[in-house]
């Protein structure tokens, strides 16, 4: 009989190694006893070293069981090394075993893997850091949680990626986790909640009492998303009782109140289709003649949910044209080019070349913002080439109008709509090609797609390259 000891604190690695040398050895699972560093131990067991494990032996398994195993480790029933061990000694045979939905492991593994991963969604969700000190230029941030399982290290990375521009402590009683700016640790020792507080708490309950819509409240499916053992941790959880109890009143002020005026574009979207307004010929015309033109633009259906026509900057005579894909959330509110996320790294990169800002042109192939909403966020969606070739036309009133010797399309929309859809960016960038005769087109990314590159080593990487377009850019700017 074997007796593992394991300290059980979501460790993959510690199980897998234990059940390797076992299972290689033909160590059937009923002559095993797994038990977790702590448990009362029996006094008269005997204890017999792992068998050893020869070089040239070797054991596979099914990819979806590491997958599985990594998270009904983490949960914190005892039975669930066993559990695993049995599964992983009829794989031996059963091959398919975890496609056999009725099988009694499997459920009982998917049922842990499923309430680790639930635990693994409440801790995204619940967290609630709180500012503790300042330390140079960086902020440090603490919080407590209380998890059903050992999750601290499998959602480590989560926190990483999400909040690497602060330093921050996660402390729960099944472990910690902390990034520095530089190093991620992550520890299974058990912490103590800390007494701390946030001067913001108060900012945030003011916020969550203001979104708070009695007339959608569901108290069930309110406190099945947010169960009430979370409440503790949850600085507006205090103010729940009350918006509960106010909510019917509320709800009966709310309907004696007159309807607000819908937004403008709404009216917009109900008018009949207009027809293009003529816009006066490029050697008749001057550039803010064709960008208040513009401003009525319905060439296509864009124009009905975006706020506003979002129309090129720059000088009226340009040697350089950066053209990119389309306004963004930011900029379709500013009504101005490149001021969002992508607007920044952009602004950024020319700068440290020593492109003035200022002395080119910038500008999209679509000139409204294409976007599907979900609650409250407007999700960008990329223009079909239906709608890029509609808005060609104010590009090229652009392009006649500034005169640019040297036009840079920023991803492949921008290639698509100057090349009318030949050619592809992964193929053309970073090569100057004849465009219109007399003008020379070159092509790099957008800038927004450095911003979803989610590896750090990669986005650095990325950035690099992009830096050296601009710089050739620049290069090509001072060659003229």
């Amino acid at each position: 009989m074997y007796h593992i000891r394991l300290r059980g604190r979501g460790d993959l690695a510690e199980w897998r190694q234990c059940a390797r040398a076992l299972v290689l050895a033909e160590t059937p699972p009923e002559t095993i006893e797994w038990r977790c560093t702590g448990d009362d131990p029996d006094l008269f067991a005997e204890h017999h070293p792992l068998p050893e494990v020869r070089e040239e032996a070797q054991l596979s398994v099914p990819a979806a069981f590491v997958s599985l195993a990594q998270r009904v480790i983490c949960h914190s029933d005892p039975t669930r090394f066993d559990l695993l061990y049995r599964l992983l000694w009829r794989l031996r045979s059963q091959k398919r075993l975890l496609e056999i939905a009725s099988d009694p492991d499997v459920v009982k593994a998917h049922f842990m893997e499923k309430s680790v991963r639930r635990d693994a969604h409440k801790m995204t969700a619940f967290v609630r850091f709180k500012e503790v000190e300042v330390i140079a230029s960086r902020r440090r941030f603490l919080a407590w949680f209380e998890p059903e399982h050992f999750i601290v290290g499998l959602k480590a990375p989560f926190f990483r990626n999400r909040f690497a521009d602060m330093d921050w402590m996660i402390l729960t009683p099944k472990g910690s986790a902390g990034w520095d700016g530089e190093e991620l640790s992550v520890s299974d020792e058990p912490c103590q909640k800390p007494d701390i507080s946030d001067t913001t708490d108060d900012l945030w309950k003011t916020y969550y009492a203001s979104i708070f819509n009695p007339a959608r409240l569901k108290i069930k499916a309110m406190q099945a998303e947010m169960p009430k053992k979370y409440w503790n941790n949850l600085p507006e959880a205090e103010l729940i009782p009350h918006l509960i109890a106010d909510a019917r009143e509320k709800v009966r002020s709310m309907t004696g109140r007159a309807a607000t005026e819908p937004p403008v574009h709404h009216h917009r979207m109900r008018s009949p289709a207009r027809v293009a307004p003529p816009v006066p010929k490029p050697e008749e015309g001057t550039l803010e003649a064709v960008r208040e033109e513009a401003r009525g633009c319905t060439r296509c259906p864009l124009y009905k949910p975006a706020t506003q026509t979002v129309f090129g900057e720059g000088p009226e005579r340009a040697d350089v044209m950066f053209v990119g894909e389309q306004p963004g959330d930011q900029e379709d509110l500013a009504g101005r080019p490149f001021v969002g996320p992508a607007g920044k790294v952009f602004d950024q990169v020319v700068q440290e070349v020593g492109i003035d800002r200022k002395a080119v042109y910038v500008t999209n192939a679509v000139k409204h913002f294409k976007y599907e909403p979900k609650g409250k966020r407007r999700i960008h969606q990329r223009p079909n080439m239906g709608e890029v070739r509609a808005c060609r036309w104010w590009l090229d009133l652009e392009l006649d109008l500034i005169r640019p010797k040297l036009v840079v399309a920023l991803g492949a929309t921008a290639l698509a709509s100057l090349t009318d859809g030949h050619g592809k960016l992964s193929e053309m960038r970073g090569q100057v090609l004849t465009f219109d005769n007399d003008r020379r087109l070159f092509v790099t990314i957008h800038p927004s797609y450095l911003l979803r590159i989610p590896d750090r080593e990669r986005k650095e990487s990325e950035m690099a390259r992009f830096r050296e377009d601009i710089l050739k850019i620049k290069e090509l700017m001072t060659a003229d």
